[in-house]
């Protein structure tokens, strides 16, 4: 079989790896030189803790087991099982992460509710004040800025895979049970199945294809610090990532809502705090997040100074200087309930798209449901 698939993201490199694991032929279009959108301007969390309960867990469980077994077959990725803290700073936030140990998937996420001490004894850069931490074993972290590099290169070595950077595909077409994609540059390719995982790219093509797309566009602000100095031992989250996570829904967190609102620059930008040490060291800090279109062009230091303070304030120290900030968009689904838009907008012309802020924990569980579905 011939797959053709078009997106070099992380969703798209995914399709790609399941389908070349298969024994199959792919030819891979992106139409920039490499991915340069949302799958390289993310934490690259692997992030379990705080999905929905149901089909959202279990794909983010299946991603987190199938990262790590890719890990293993290429190192680079960076992949380390190192678990995340959330840590609560007032008795509201703190009813919410008991109430969630309460519910039946709290050990399938690998939850566990840790003292002051506990929290720095398995992470010590952590010396703010805290009232507790809600550790989660099951949480991970790749490399986001090497990681599709990398794919593509073991990729290249397996004889069946072919990329083609800097195509824009124009036009889909095929007789019936095969398909094709024309580029910008006039070429056709030709395979069994097209798999389209344009990411935040919902105009042109994608529009002509999929007219009523349930899928909005969201713009996030995020940054990232000169070296620490010492190692960030797992992944951090503030509070505020409880009223962003469906994980936390209920009444404890209508509580929290409603009685000890964020502060008016939290509030403005819909910002949590997340926190994930790089291999060289820095932090990546983040994040906003912007729902109304058309998106600003430029990046607001307002949220930024707000991120260093409260990363300040849990490790007890100041932040880094700060290297880099940049701002991202992703495509989410319009219904929370779905993990991912999954449509045959032709004949074996499949778009796959929207896993909003999932993307990065979730993509390899998502294009092997996709393989499976296919028959690859």
């Amino acid at each position: 079989m011939r797959v053709i698939v078009v997106g070099a993201g992380v969703l798209g490199t995914m399709h790609a790896w399941h389908a070349v694991q298969r024994g199959h032929e792919v030819t891979h279009l992106e139409r920039e030189p490499e991915a340069r959108g949302a799958s390289v301007r993310n934490f690259g969390l692997v992030w379990v803790g705080g999905r929905a309960g149901g089909a959202e867990l279990e794909t983010a469980l299946r991603g987190r087991e199938l990262w790590e077994r890719i890990g293993t077959e290429v190192p680079g990725l960076g992949f380390r099982p190192h678990g995340s803290m959330t840590l609560v700073r007032h008795e509201a936030e703190l009813a919410v992460a008991r109430a969630v140990l309460d519910r039946p998937d709290a050990a399938a996420r690998g939850l566990e509710l840790l003292s002051p001490r506990e929290a720095r004894e398995l992470n010590p850069a952590l010396r703010g004040d805290h009232l507790a931490a809600l550790w989660c074993e099951r949480d991970a972290a790749v490399e986001p800025r090497t990681a599709q590099r990398l794919l593509k290169e073991r990729l290249l070595a397996s004889g069946r895979y072919t990329f083609l950077g800097g195509r824009e595909v124009r036009a889909v077409d095929g007789p019936p049970g095969s398909a094709s994609v024309r580029d910008d540059r006039g070429e056709v390719h030709s395979g069994d199945t097209v798999v389209l995982c344009t990411g935040a790219w919902t105009g042109g093509l994608v529009r002509e294809l999929a007219p009523d797309l349930p899928v909005r566009r969201v713009r996030l602000q995020m940054m990232q610090t000169d070296p620490l100095g010492e190692a960030l031992t797992t992944s951090v989250a503030d509070g505020d990532s409880f009223r962003y996570y469906p994980a936390y829904s209920g009444p404890e967190l209508d509580a929290l809502t409603s009685g000890h609102p964020r502060t008016p620059v939290a509030t403005r930008h819909r910002m949590q705090l997340l926190m994930v040490q790089r291999q060289d060291g820095g932090l990546t800090v983040g994040d906003t997040h912007e729902y109304d279109e058309p998106f600003g062009f430029d990046v607001v230091e307002e949220p930024y100074e707000h991120l260093a303070a409260v990363a300040a304030s849990l490790l007890g120290r100041p932040l880094p200087r700060i290297r880099r900030r940049w701002a991202g968009v992703y495509a989410q689904c319009a219904d929370s309930s779905r993990v991912v838009h999954r449509q045959e907008v032709r004949d074996a012309v499949w778009l796959v798209t929207g896993p909003g802020g999932r993307g990065m924990t979730c993509s390899p569980a998502i294009a092997e449901t996709t393989a499976d579905e296919l028959g690859w």
